[in-house]
């Protein structure tokens, strides 16, 4: 077992990683003077996992209440925001209440932004089930929904009690999903973690494999990494910025396919070889470090298509992302492996030809 303290100016927190994290005595210190439990799921969760939190849950003197959202993007609502507000409303949740968030990035994210705003905010807990949800969406206190503007346009930085990673929940995660996280976990190697980067690059077949020993390293790492960074700049005002290598390009990708044809990990990977390419042509990495990157995401099957997509469709959706500052876009890029930096300062030319390189 390890466990992480992340640090913070409102509301510091651990997180747990070991294969059997989610126990009583985890969760005893989040569920002490409790008197409700709104457990916070979605369709896609297996039930022999929902049992399991409800009987640990069942251990204690609260009244449980459950709510099943629909699995997938499209349920990162308004709506469905607005649904659970009324649910905790009609079922009188106090303050003094806990919401559990009990699934991937879309339930966690659903879950911090009501509780952050339900009541001028109460107290949740965050056990994410998927890979990619276990290594960005739970550690770093960003909550959000979506609009028909984009992606995450609506949110807030509201920290949890607690996040407690069992990577048992992983067994019953499907092959796609597995790899859409590795693609974030392959990012904070190439931003901050060499160490990361190296064992990546090394133990491919553990890592393809889920060897558990691999899986408890690669998460402890990349949630190291970002514990540290986002402990530095809460509020994504400077240093944080980072964590959005590729996002800036791979959230243009979702957008335009409407949040289906592409998981958030498979539209990062896309967008990391664009930035990467970019930093490539800005003269800031060389074609071999370059060409490192390829070959690693291409060890982890990361390797997608874009074929129904311009360069136009590209700049519609960029402009539209809310790290565009005062009309200029800014880009996440790479000064040499594992060291990112931000910056609004490249030549278009190179801009379009780093996009134009992936398109078919």
């Amino acid at each position: 077992m390890k466990i992480i303290s992340v640090k913070s100016k409102t509301q510091p927190y651990d997180v747990v990683i070991s294969k059997s994290a989610l126990t009583k005595k985890h969760l005893q210190s989040v569920m002490a003077k409790r008197s409700k439990v709104l457990l916070i799921t979605d369709s896609k969760i297996p039930k022999k996992h929902i049992i399991k939190v409800k009987k640990i849950i069942g251990q204690y003197s609260v009244s449980l209440h459950t709510y099943l959202m629909n699995a997938g993007e499209s349920s990162k609502s308004q709506n469905v925001f607005f649904d659970i507000q009324d649910y905790l409303l009609k079922n009188r949740f106090e303050r003094n209440d806990l919401i559990i968030a009990f699934g991937g990035g879309v339930v966690g994210d659903m879950s911090g932004f009501v509780a952050s705003t339900y009541l001028r905010g109460i107290d949740y807990l965050q056990v994410p089930t998927t890979l990619l949800s276990q290594v960005d969406s739970s550690v770093g206190g960003k909550t959000a929904i979506n609009t028909r503007h984009g992606k995450n346009l609506i949110g807030s930085f509201y920290n949890p009690l607690k996040v407690i990673i069992d990577l048992s929940f992983l067994e019953t995660l499907p092959e796609r999903e597995y790899k859409a996280g590795l693609a974030e976990i392959i990012k904070y190697g190439l931003i901050k973690n060499k160490k990361l980067l190296n064992y990546l690059f090394a133990n491919e077949i553990k890592v393809n494999d889920k060897a558990l020993d691999a899986l408890e390293y690669i998460i402890y790492e990349s949630v190291k990494t970002k514990a540290k960074i986002v402990s530095m700049d809460e509020k994504e005002s400077g240093v944080r910025a980072i964590l959005n290598f590729g996002h800036t390009f791979g959230h243009a990708i979702e957008a335009h396919h409407n949040y289906k044809s592409f998981l958030h990990g498979e539209a990062v990977a896309i967008g990391m070889l664009m930035a990467a390419k970019l930093s490539q042509f800005e003269n800031h990495i060389s074609e071999k470090q370059f060409n490192f990157i390829k070959k690693l995401l291409n060890q982890y099957n990361l390797n997608y298509k874009l074929k129904k997509m311009t360069y136009k469709d590209f700049t519609k959706h960029i402009k539209q992302d809310k790290k565009v500052k005062s009309g200029k876009v800014r880009i996440v890029l790479l000064k040499r492996l594992s060291n990112a930096f931000v910056t609004e300062k490249f030549g278009q030319l190179n801009f379009s030809r780093a996009i134009k390189q992936h398109l078919q």
